[in-house]
């Protein structure tokens, strides 16, 4: 039975260049082998890579959506087929050439040289790194162009010859019987995997690949205002393709580390600041450490628990546009709880002066609440 590239990625047969490259990046991010080391993760990265090429690829794509596997080439596995495997074909080039007289030349040999994937790394930063950039030096480790052959995959002095099971095609050919009669049918090279070359001598450092792992230092430039979970790309940092490649794309994830002090909301941030109940009701002035230095704090008399105190332009640089967002002030009056004699004495002064009841707000609360039962039950 045919896989279900659609399903691999959770998408639905029909889905958009942009779905499903989404969904791909989505999942990779998590999967990606420089990210996650489980084993399971890796099978499941090559699943959905896989699923990617075969849906981004449109002879592929068509193969899928007629009911077939692009990579069931060898006609006798199930599944790779629409038109089911009687016939013997390898796919649909070959139901076509079967039907059209083709003599499977005319698709060629296909390319050593592939692009190479995408790579993603996170990097933890500080938030004051977040709010004014910085740059910062991240080790990846991923593929890179083999030193010894440039790519090319052969030893030195050496270079690849033409195929002798295909004769450089990159395609052999068969005569079948079928319905129709006989039919030839055609399908990828299995000893060049249908390149129509083959590597005698590999390079013994890369073993024919062109490429091999290593671990690099790269400097990353951190933009002003970034904010938790934004990605960086780095063109051309990512993983060389097989046979030497084009590199692909580098994608640096920024994961904001916690604040002591402060918490960001875009590009406001915001603290806690803790009062004394006799601050709060004469007034004072305070001086705030924020990220940029000290800040003079005016706390107005009868200041309320609750209240906001809003320092402009003192947040993240906004990345889109200009100006800066706030520093937002959350301001908390503390209510003592451990009183001495005098300190209750001078208290209840207080209340007195102000002809404060100090039983008031208890009584009149249960008295409206019971007032209110009453009257219900009474019709009012």
């Amino acid at each position: 039975m045919a896989t279900d590239y659609y399903g691999v990625l959770g998408l639905k047969q029909g889905a958009s260049d942009s779905e499903i490259k989404r969904a791909y990046r989505k999942m990779a991010r998590d999967l990606h082998p420089d990210v996650n080391p489980d084993d399971s993760a890796k099978e499941r990265f090559q699943q959905v890579s896989r699923a990617y090429e075969a849906l981004t690829d449109p002879e592929k794509r068509r193969i899928v959506d007629l009911g077939g596997d692009p990579f069931d080439t060898g006609g006798g596995r199930g599944g790779g087929n629409p038109f089911g495997n009687a016939a013997g074909f390898g796919g649909l080039g070959d139901i076509m050439d079967a039907f059209f007289g083709g003599q499977g030349g005319g698709r060629g040999p296909r390319s050593r040289t592939r692009e190479g994937e995408d790579a993603l790394i996170r990097v933890d930063l500080d938030l004051d790194e977040t709010v004014f950039g910085t740059t910062t030096e991240i080790t990846v480790d991923t593929a890179v162009l083999c030193d010894v052959c440039t790519g090319a995959g052969t030893a030195p002095g050496t270079h690849p010859e033409t195929c002798s099971t295909c004769n450089g095609r990159g395609e052999v050919q068969s005569v079948q019987r079928s319905f129709l009669g006989q039919v030839i049918a055609s399908r990828p090279c299995p000893t060049c995997q249908a390149t129509g070359q083959v590597i005698p001598s590999p390079c013994g450092q890369c073993g024919g690949d062109g490429r091999v792992r290593a671990r690099r230092d790269i400097p990353v430039k951190i933009p002003a205002g970034v904010e938790d979970g934004m990605r960086i790309r780095l063109a051309g940092y990512g993983e060389v393709g097989p046979g030497g490649g084009p590199a692909g794309d580098l994608y640096v994830e920024v994961h904001e580390r916690p604040h002591d002090v402060f918490t960001r909301d875009g590009e406001d941030l915001h603290c806690r600041v803790t009062l004394p109940m006799t601050a709060a009701a004469l007034g004072t002035s305070l001086k705030l450490e924020t990220l940029e230095g000290a800040e003079d704090l005016d706390i107005r008399p009868g200041t309320q628990s609750g209240s906001v105190l809003t320092l402009r332009a003192h947040g993240a640089p906004r990345l889109r546009g200009t100006g800066r967002g706030n520093l937002l002030v959350h301001l908390d009056v503390q209510t003592p709880t451990r009183l001495d004699d005098r300190q209750s004495e001078l208290l209840r002064e207080l209340a007195a002066l102000r002809n404060e009841d100090l039983t008031q707000g208890t009584e009149a609360n249960h008295g409206g609440l019971f007032s209110r039962v009453r009257d219900a039950f009474n019709g009012r």
